[in-house]
């Protein structure tokens, strides 16, 4: 006999600097709505990009729970810090449960970065995930879980520059490409002795500029790939998922 209970449909969202971006994923982690990208408001208020998840879910369709990767400090759910954003209008906001009563469907929020190293990871070792777009986003996790995350973009490089400033979006259109990659090359170069890391994935939409060596632990991923991260918030925490 066949369970009329249709299976869930999970609505991945990662909103970013310039774009907001999503796919809606089955119980299985097969995409079930093409993948879909509108531009991050500007103002980028709470109740603005509210408003452009509203309009990327007409675009996507029905979904049964909802992740989110925000870019900031996010802790159960809870908005601390939106330094793209602006962390002023962002500060203290509960996005999770705004989403959740907003479009009636049980929500998580966290970190972009950490999304997307859970969709990214392999499980296997310590690995750490830098995303290289607007600003400079990292996530740890050792065999697949998690570690508490850190906002190593904000911790000085340079005497009052941090990594978000050294290697960010707005640095690499001011110095080039040839530049921001010997930048880059000093920054793996310095997270390779910190982190001692087995893999280090380098995703976000200027990984593809990486021109040098990052050494053959170093490996190039993207964010599509990453949103699935989404995925694993619910499978590890309801067990609703076949895997």
């Amino acid at each position: 006999m066949n369970d009329p209970t249709p299976a869930p449909r999970i609505l991945i969202l990662d909103l970013g600097g310039s774009h907001l971006k999503g796919t809606v994923l089955d119980a299985a982690g097969n995409e079930v709505a093409a993948y879909q990208s509108l531009p991050t408001p500007r103002p980028a208020t709470p109740d603005r990009v509210l408003d452009t998840v509203g309009d990327l879910i007409k675009q996507l369709g029905a979904f049964d729970y909802l992740s989110m990767g925000f870019p900031g400090y996010v802790r159960h759910g809870l908005v601390q810090t939106a330094p793209n954003l602006g962390s002023e209008s962002w500060a203290g906001v509960n996005l999770q449960d705004r989403l959740a009563k907003r479009f009636g469907r049980p929500a998580r929020v966290v970190n972009d970065a950490d999304l997307l190293g859970l969709g990214i990871a392999a499980g296997d070792g310590l690995e750490l995930l830098v995303t290289l777009g607007t600003g400079f986003g990292t996530a740890c996790l050792l065999d697949g879980v998690l570690l508490p995350h850190l906002e190593l973009a904000h911790h000085p490089l340079r005497e009052e520059i941090d990594y978000d400033q050294y290697v960010g979006e707005a640095e690499l259109e001011r110095i080039g490409p040839e530049a921001w990659n010997v930048r880059m090359r000093e920054v793996v170069d310095i997270l390779d002795t910190v982190f001692h890391y087995d893999t280090l994935w380098l995703a976000g939409g200027n990984a593809r500029l990486i021109t040098f060596d990052a050494g053959p632990r170093a490996k190039l991923s993207n964010n599509r790939t990453g949103i699935r991260g989404g995925y694993r918030l619910w499978s590890r925490e309801t067990g609703i998922l076949t895997h």
